[in-house]
């Protein structure tokens, strides 16, 4: 089975004069707008087999973080948020029928969308080894609860994620109004609780992946605006998809 999936995520951010325990105080929306495609082959011993493919464009899931709260420290950055996940995107179920299993219910090959509420609590830590900021040594704990997933008598178990990352500055002009940005970064992610409901398959089975990667980015200083670019390499993956994502971001503050 192939799959691949190219995501559009814009994300407005909103940053306020608020001080909450002495936290600046930040929201953001972020909606995004996919395309999945999906290519599956299967051969049997006779020889014959079944080729599939299907493509899809259209909204995916919504993610709103009402609260994020901020603390910046001489060598250290704080932060702890929560936000969720709303199963707005393109969803549905279909009934496959297959030889000796009959007929089941299960989820379209074109979905975009999880079909699922989640809840999300964040805590994240950035640490400057000088007072500049050039260099910095970030990490993210990220703690989930999913809801029901639509369609299904189905609560996917919680999933606890660790983000970490690397990142030096370097100038590429002598007034350090350019700046190039690499480092090294990766992410560890766990299920911590089992699938419940009665079409929950696998039980006691959690999926985990485990990737490393990098990012490579340029700022420009005068306009407040930044070019990242990502990759990740799945070197472990279980229970789940295994493979690699590329990303392009572009950030610019008005």
């Amino acid at each position: 089975v192939d799959v691949d999936m190219y995501a559009i995520s814009p994300t407005f951010i909103w940053v306020s004069d608020w001080k909450i325990a002495g936290a600046q105080y930040a929201a953001y929306i972020a909606p995004s707008f996919a395309n999945a495609s999906v290519g599956a082959a299967l051969a049997t011993e006779t020889g014959r087999g079944i080729n599939a493919s299907t493509s899809s464009f259209g909204v995916g899931d919504l993610f709103v973080q009402p609260v994020w709260l901020g603390w910046s420290l001489t060598n250290w950055d704080l932060a702890l948020g929560y936000g969720f996940y709303a199963p707005i995107g393109k969803y549905d179920t279909e009934t496959v029928t297959l030889p000796v299993v009959g007929a089941f219910e299960t989820e379209s090959t074109d979905n975009i969308g999880l079909g699922f509420w989640t809840h999300q609590i964040q805590g994240a830590a950035s640490w400057y080894p000088w007072v500049d900021k050039r260099m910095a040594v970030a990490g993210a704990v990220t703690y989930e609860i999913h809801g029901n997933k639509e369609g299904f008598d189905l609560t996917p178990g919680q999933d606890l994620t660790f983000n970490w990352g690397i990142s030096q500055y370097l100038p590429l002009s002598a007034d350090q109004k350019l700046l190039l940005e690499v480092g090294p970064a990766g992410y560890d992610s766990w299920q911590i609780t089992d699938d419940s409901g009665h079409d929950a398959r696998n039980p006691g089975v959690h999926d985990q992946v485990h990737a490393v990667g990098g990012q490579l980015g340029l700022t420009y200083a005068p306009w407040n605006a930044v070019l990242n670019v990502h990759y990740f390499y799945e070197f472990e993956a279980r229970d789940r998809f295994q493979g690699q994502s590329f990303g392009v971001s572009l950030a610019m503050k008005f």
